[in-house]
């Protein structure tokens, strides 16, 4: 079979670099990575994260990246031409479906969150924050969450710009925008970590981040570990696959997928020491949670030299974060209605904007108007976030491993890669017994099917890898099986 003639590639591989790690770095790296990290003991976490990313998160990108560019096209598209040059179940597409309306469903209620980043930025600057305590700034914030003007206001900003963006094309609009945002994400970022090092308790800091202490590791640290390691990558949302389908023939996969791993990695690490020098040096809670970027941190910058003008670029930072990962979310369905229905760029980025519209003010009056209107006990936003975060993407993730590691045939992927036999080995035994293991460890603790304690009895994880081992080779009745030399 004739390979798909690429529509749209990126103007260099920073382009897909630059786009990744934009994908990558959002709020789970700027608000979520520093609350867990402190919520589970710091240095013992972040060791713990590190293993996950290597276990969960380079396999499974460079099988996405792999599958986008081998099949040149939407999720929908890439894995159906992948699986007709396999000659495999037509049915498979529904995976890269299922991936596409994932991310653009995360992305729904997205917006309404990047909102409050925005809305921070403005806050901060024209005095909002300026409150006496923790619980002032709380009430600041729930009283910003039941105005739906302010909360819808600030929500369609970002999906107007979200829009615009992925509207110009992916050379024109996505690629041009990384590399401006990206580069001054970065800028920013070091930036706070020197004012930090300047003016926080750094020592504290680094000490929190990367002490390691045995007694903080636990059964329900490695599960969020796991969950970050999966969520924080942009893995099975259409994101990764849409844009590895841009990347051109010849460079690769694997070595880019490191750089982007390793790239959103710092950025968690650093956002860590922009973050805790200044939670310790204002005597507070590491571990507050969520309230740590909106309550916590905006009391500290007050209480320090010249806090104002470093909360709002602390504020704008985490603004160009989420857009990043916003474009990234709508970027697959916008390249489905352009490749398989023919709409140009500014007209797909209309379409798939006005049901976005739609959608995220209807989560958006979640805090307000519409908190009492619930379906199965949860609300609009509860029910997308459910939905996306707990089923749809640890389903697509466990599917997509399942797909590349046993039912396609050696070549395909193996030709994809362009790895050693060595470097293939690894991958393939990673994809086939240990990312497919621990994504599902990460599905069923999420439906609280799972436990802690089974996590530290290592038979369990032994036995659930030789169970797929067995079922992976059911699944692949008269077809070539993978040789791989070790």
């Amino acid at each position: 079979m004739s390979r798909e003639k690429p529509k749209n590639l990126w103007l260099s591989r920073w382009g897909f670099v630059l786009a990744a790690t934009g994908s990558a770095v959002g709020l789970g790296n700027i608000w979520k990575f520093p609350y867990i990290t402190g919520e589970y003991g710091g240095g013992a976490f972040v060791l713990m994260y590190l293993a996950c990313i290597l276990a969960i998160g380079i396999p499974v990108m460079i099988t996405e990246i792999a599958l986008g560019r081998r099949g040149r096209g939407s999720p929908l598209d890439a894995i159906g031409r992948v699986v007709r040059e396999n000659n495999g179940n037509p049915a498979w597409k529904a995976v890269g479906g299922m991936a596409m309306l994932a991310g653009f469903m995360i992305l729904c209620f997205y917006v309404v969150v990047a909102g409050w980043a925005f809305a921070y930025t403005w806050k901060m600057l024209d005095g909002s924050l300026a409150a006496p305590s923790v619980e002032a700034l709380g009430a600041v914030f729930e009283s910003h969450n039941a105005n739906p003007w302010a909360l819808g206001g600030w929500s369609v900003l970002v999906a107007l710009l979200t829009l615009l963006i992925v509207g110009k094309g992916v050379q024109a609009g996505v690629e041009r925008a990384f590399r401006w945002m990206m580069p001054g994400l970065a800028v920013m970022l070091l930036v706070l970590v020197g004012y930090s090092f300047s003016n926080g308790s750094f020592g504290e800091g680094v000490a929190f981040l990367f002490t390691f202490d045995a007694s903080k590791l636990s059964g329900e640290a490695l599960l969020a570990a796991l969950g970050h390691a999966f969520f924080t990558l942009s893995l099975a949302s259409g994101a990764i696959l849409t844009y590895g389908s841009y990347i051109p023939d010849g460079q690769s996969i694997a070595r880019t997928t490191f750089i982007v791993a390793i790239a959103d990695t710092c950025v968690a690490l650093l956002a860590g020491l922009a973050i805790f020098p200044v939670i310790f040096a204002n005597g507070m809670d590491p571990s507050a949670g969520p309230g740590l970027i909106f309550m916590s941190l905006p009391l500290a910058f007050q209480q320090m030299p010249f806090g104002t003008a470093f909360g709002v670029l602390f504020f704008a930072m985490v603004s160009v974060a989420a857009l990043t990962s916003a474009i990234s979310m709508i970027e697959a369905v916008v390249a489905y209605l352009n490749e398989k229905h023919g709409l140009s760029r500014p007209r797909g980025a209309a379409l798939a904007g006005a049901v976005l519209l739609v959608i995220s003010l209807l989560a958006m009056l979640s805090f307000n108007v519409g908190a009492d209107w619930k379906l199965f006990g949860m609300t609009l936003f509860d029910g997308l976030d459910y939905l996306t975060s707990r089923w749809m993407m640890p389903l697509g993730g466990i599917l997509m491993a399942i797909l590349a590691g046993y039912c396609l045939r050696d070549g395909i992927m193996r030709d994809e890669l362009g790895l050693s036999d060595g470097g293939y080995a690894l991958w393939l035994f990673m994809v086939r017994y240990v990312s497919p293991v621990m994504i599902m460890l990460v599905f069923l603790h999420a439906l609280g099917w799972l436990g802690f304690d089974p996590l530290v009895r290592w038979y369990w994880v032994l036995g659930a890898i030789g169970t797929l081992a067995v079922l992976g080779e059911l699944l692949r009745p008269g077809m070539q099986r993978a040789r791989v030399r070790v």
